[in-house]
């Protein structure tokens, strides 16, 4: 588990979370030096699993408008990806 305390619109902390199990399948692909593979099994595998990946976690946020746009890019490790996620949803 990764966590981030990161601003929220109302001016207080809002908890954004990137979520790894051991599944089966994240087992088998670190046991084969598959770790390349392990975040595209994170972004699948979110309402099967529980995991979710931090972008997945800033979207939500997004959605719900706990946080702006700024501060979602900033937090984010991948901010192309979360780009994509916007433009896909329509925001």
């Amino acid at each position: 588990m990764s966590q981030k305390l990161i601003p929220a619109i109302d001016g207080g902390r809002v908890l954004a979370v990137e979520v790894l199990l051991l599944t089966p399948a994240i087992r088998n692909l670190i046991r084969e030096d598959k770790l390349h593979q392990v975040y595209g099994v994170m972004q699948t595998g979110q309402n099967k699993t529980g995991m979710m990946t931090m972008n997945q976690s800033l979207m939500s946020l997004l959605v719900k408008r706990t946080i702006d746009m700024k501060v979602a890019f900033e937090a984010s490790p991948e901010p192309e990806e979360l780009d994509g996620m916007l433009k896909k949803a329509g925001i």
